[in-house]
């Protein structure tokens, strides 16, 4: 018996509501190359990526996309990404496979 018989048997009079499925955030792409660089700061290495073009909401979302999927720390800050660490090799296949052309600047 698994959980959905259990509840039904609790609550016999309860509907069940169809899940709607989410359909996947659609983020423009542009012309121009994201620009994926290498700085040191206190340190420290970081990742930054800047020259989005987009919406500022679009870019943020592409940020919490590639933090979760990375499981680092970063933030959003005047229009660029700051991500922990020197992850550059796995954030440009991440943003290529989205259809993002990206440019390796910094070594």
């Amino acid at each position: 018996m698994d959980l959905k018989d259990q509840l039904k048997n609790l609550f016999p009079e309860h509907e069940e509501i169809p899940e709607e499925i989410e359909e996947k955030s659609t983020i423009w792409l542009q012309d121009d190359p994201i620009i994926c660089k290498y700085e040191k700061r206190k340190g420290k290495p970081i990742t930054i990526l800047e020259g989005y073009t987009g919406a500022t909401s679009d870019f943020k979302i592409l940020a919490k996309e590639i933090k979760t999927k990375l499981s680092v720390g970063g933030s959003f800050k005047d229009d660029k990404i700051i991500i922990q660490g020197d992850y550059r090799d796995r954030i440009m296949t991440l943003l290529k496979e989205k259809g993002f052309n990206v440019k390796r600047v910094g070594g």
